[in-house]
């Protein structure tokens, strides 16, 4: 793996974890959110990440040659495959008649956004970002140190 290679990839995973953070961020926002702009309530929304695919021309021609090296071992980042609505935790049924949007029965649906969960992932995601930022400056470290050399 090149240096710049593992530059790319811290950098991708702090993308990755920035987008994260936002999302939970925009989950926490809308915890008493009853009605969205359809008319219902908010759903939870967790991000999905996967590998990135390396298309770099070393990867075609190990694959052509198929000689196995350590390159083919490395990983090429993440990126984020999509937002996701959260369909499997139950939404919160309360019950306040006096509320606009209560149903026939006098139930109001809450989002299904627990904030001592989005808490902790919340706290998870920041922890990765500042692992991204510590292997980014480590590499970067010996970028400089690498061209200190020739002095």
């Amino acid at each position: 793996m090149s240096i710049f290679s593992a530059l790319n990839v811290s950098a991708s995973g702090m993308s990755a974890q920035r987008l994260r953070m936002d999302t939970i961020s925009q989950n926490i926002a809308n915890v008493s959110t009853t009605r969205d702009g359809n008319g219902e309530a908010y759903r939870r929304k967790t991000v999905v990440f996967a590998e990135k695919e390396s298309n770099q021309f070393g990867s075609y021609l190990n694959q052509a040659t198929s000689v196995r090296k350590n390159s083919e071992l490395n990983g090429s980042g993440v990126k984020v495959t999509g937002i996701v609505e959260d369909h499997v935790t139950p939404m919160r049924e309360v019950y306040d008649p006096s509320h606009p949007d209560a149903d026939e029965n006098g139930y109001v649906t809450y989002p299904n956004v627990n904030t001592v969960t989005e808490m902790t992932n919340l706290i998870d995601a920041t922890r990765s970002f500042e692992a991204n930022v510590t292997a980014f400056n480590a590499t970067k470290s010996m970028l400089l140190k690498g061209l200190e050399v020739g002095k």
